[in-house]
Formats: structure tokens, sequence, C-alpha cells
């Protein structure tokens, strides 16, 4: 495979990628892991690199992968609903219990990597990172009133890396990365009134940002199979949602939050690895995430006004564990579960019925095959039980409505790699 295939395939998987309505599998509106492999662990690893994906995961790994591509494709399913009892009186929503629509996403990603010298590699990758595709069709005069409600976030990054080796057994990464965010909302008409900009609130179509960040990274063998971890990517500031500038806060700001992943790796002389990590999102740094509707109710603001209300969205800590274990010379089994905290709390639910992501367990298991001496197929599976929360409208009387939401998913996940 010549580099004018690879870049072919890279700017196909670009072009979905940027089109494709994500339904990831979420810790807030992140993914839990990146490609096949680190998705079959449940995102641990960071003390752990594995494949050219890696690099998504901790850029310093990448220095102990050998020249290789890898491809991926995920498919996912997302289950929700809402409920909403109490009869409406001031701020309205739709009371009844309504299931949101059911569709199928296909998300794709690719990493590479090429080994420079015996202590330093170079690569790239382009994936998904975060998103969500909450839709409502029912009742038919939309949830809050307004027609169909919904919301639409794609976060897609393209990021380059270089790993060097800094002294024996310790590796440092780091990736300048570039993400391209689309957004969309709809059915929010009854909120004009709460707007600072009607006219830029909803139902305007897909808008597009721009931005850029970077992610550093470290990785050190300590001695007796046990290594070290960890990553941290600041936040991406992205230029601003202008068609909705009258929905999220600071005009149409809306930066993808930064991230911090640590953890230590354990691999037995039999091959065997165990990887335990923690991470948090800290969502609490973007503001027409983390402000309060209550900013409304208390402090006057406006939608989309510099401090003006948003989802309310706490930070996420998330713990996560893997297990890797070699089956004779073809075969790697692996499984991994994450707990994560929930971003909404019970008083943020208004907004949050177009971001019903209160999930807080993911349970996944997958392999690598390998089928030749340079290929390998890798399958990863994913399933997020049923989590949900009860709280209230808050721009109606106390306790005049109560709000459910619930939400579940699944994803299945098929990749190919191919070292060279």
């Amino acid at each position: 495979m010549n580099a004018r295939i690879i870049a072919g395939v890279a700017g196909a998987i670009v072009a979905t990628a940027f089109m494709a309505p994500p339904a990831l599998a979420a810790e807030g509106y992140f993914s839990h892991g990146y490609g096949a492999v680190n998705k079959s662990m449940a995102g641990a690893g960071v003390a752990a690199g594995f494949d050219a994906m890696s690099q998504a995961t901790n850029p310093a790994s990448l220095a102990l992968t050998e020249t290789q591509l890898t491809i991926d494709l995920s498919v996912s399913n997302a289950r929700y609903n809402v409920e909403v009892t109490g009869a409406p009186s001031a701020f309205s929503l739709q009371e009844g219990s309504f299931d949101g629509d059911r569709d199928v996403f296909v998300m794709p990603s690719m990493g590479n990597s090429w080994e420079i010298d015996d202590s330093s590699t170079w690569g790239w990758a382009i994936y998904e990172s975060g998103g969500m595709n909450r839709a409502w069709s029912e009742p038919a005069a939309g949830v809050y009133g307004g027609g169909p409600a919904g919301l639409d976030l794609s976060q897609t990054f393209i990021q380059f890396t270089y790993a060097q080796e800094i002294s024996p057994e310790v590796y440092l990464g780091i990736s300048p990365i570039f993400a391209v965010q689309r957004f969309k909302a709809e059915g929010l008409t009854p909120f004009a009134g709460l707007s600072s900009d009607p006219t830029k609130l909803t139902d305007n179509g897909d808008d597009w940002s721009y931005g850029y960040g970077g992610k550093v990274g470290i990785q050190a063998d300590i001695g007796a199979g046990f290594s070290f971890g960890a990553a941290y990517q600041t936040e991406m500031f992205m230029t601003d949602l202008d068609k909705y500038s009258g929905l999220l806060a600071n005009g149409g700001e809306f930066n993808i939050p930064a991230t911090l992943q640590t953890g230590f790796a354990w691999q037995a002389r039999s091959g065997f690895i165990v990887a335990l990590d923690y991470k948090r999102i800290f969502y609490g740094d973007v503001d027409a995430l983390a402000n309060s509707v209550m900013n409304y109710t208390v402090g006057g603001g406006l939608l989309g006004e510099s401090g003006g209300p948003g989802f309310g969205w706490d930070n996420v800590d998330i713990v996560k564990l893997g297990i890797e274990v070699p089956v004779g010379s073809a075969v790697r089994l692996r499984a991994g579960a994450s707990l994560n905290t929930n971003p909404i709390s019970e008083s943020e639910m208004l907004l949050n019925i177009l971001a019903p992501e209160v999930q807080e367990q993911h349970y996944a298991a997958g392999m690598t095959w390998k089928v030749g001496e340079n290929h390998a197929i890798n399958l990863a599976g994913m399933y997020s039980p049923t989590s949900s929360m009860v709280g209230s409208n808050l721009l109606e009387a106390p306790g005049q409505q109560a709000v459910a939401l619930e939400m579940s998913q699944w994803e299945a996940t098929i990749g190919w790699s191919w070292t060279f």
C-alpha cells in the first residue's frame, strides 16, 4: 500500500467523520475509547500502548509502536426516554413518556505510525472524539411545544504526533490537534423569550466551527513489569457557532473541554496485561456546558449572553480497568469496564432533554486475530446498561413538573491493522 492510497483512504475517513452524526458511547459526550483495541478495554491503557490509534489516548505510546496503519469502523445505537409528569402551568413541558428516535450511526477512525529510528516515531490519527445526536419526534407538538426537538453535535479530531525515548524506557509524546465541530439545534422556539437573539436560537441548520489544541503524554517502565502513563489534552479553542449565538453562552462559544488521563499497567512474562486508569473531563470549564439554567432564573441572564444559561454540566471523573490475555500466538482477548460520574445534576433537567447523557457504566470486550505475518483483525463490543435520573422543571412552579431521563447504548467496532 503506497502513500497515495493511504492519503485517499484518510481523505474518505475525514469526509465521513465530518458528516456522520455520532452517537458515541458516552462519558458525558466523549467516546469511551479510540480504535477497536482501546475500545475493547473500555478505554484503559494510558500506560500501555497497543497500536497506532494509541496516540489518541497517550502520544508517548507511539514510541513503542511499529510502523503501522489501523482502520476502524464503529456502529452505535442509543436508546433514550424522557417522562414528564405533572400538569403544565408556566413554562410547560409536554406531559407523557416519550422515546427518542433510535437510529444507527457509523463512525470511522484511522491511525498511522512511522518509525523514524530506534528511539523516535511520528504518526497521525483521525477520529471522533465526542458528539451526540438526540432527536424527539414525539409528541407531535414537540417536547418543548415548538415542534420536533433535537440536538446534533459532532467533534472530529485530526492529530499529529511525535514520540521520543528521552531516557532508557522513558518516553515522551506531543501532538498538535486540529478540530472540526458541527452543531444543530431544533424545536426550541418556546425559549425565544429567554434568548438574547431569538433569530439565532434554533432551526438554523448545521453550523461549523474550527479550532486547535494539543496533547502531551509520558510513559515509563518502572520495573517488575509495571509501567506508568499520563496524558493531558488542552481545551480546544474553537471559532464561535454564530448561527446559535442566541442559545450558547458567550455568543455561540463552544470550546471542547480539556482532559487528563493517568494510570498504571502491568505485563506478565506470558503477555497478560492489566491496565488501571483514571480520567477527568473538564466540562466545567466550558460556559455553554457548565453554566446552570439557574443563571436565568436567579441572575436574569439570557441564553447566548456572557455568563448566560447552559446545560449545567459538572466535570466527569472516570475509572477504567482493562485486561488483555494472549491465546496462542495469533489471538489476544480483551475485556474492560469503566465507571464514570454523571455530568448532569437533578436541578438541570430542562435543557438536558436535548442531551440525556446520564450513562455511568460501560462494559467492553474484544479480540485481535492475527491473520497473517503483518495483518490483524480487531473486534470490540461495548454495552452501557440503562442509567436514569429524576429532577424537576425549574421554569415551572416548584414541584409542578418532574422530569425523568434514561438512556442505554451499545456499540460494535471492527478494525484492520497492517504492520509494515
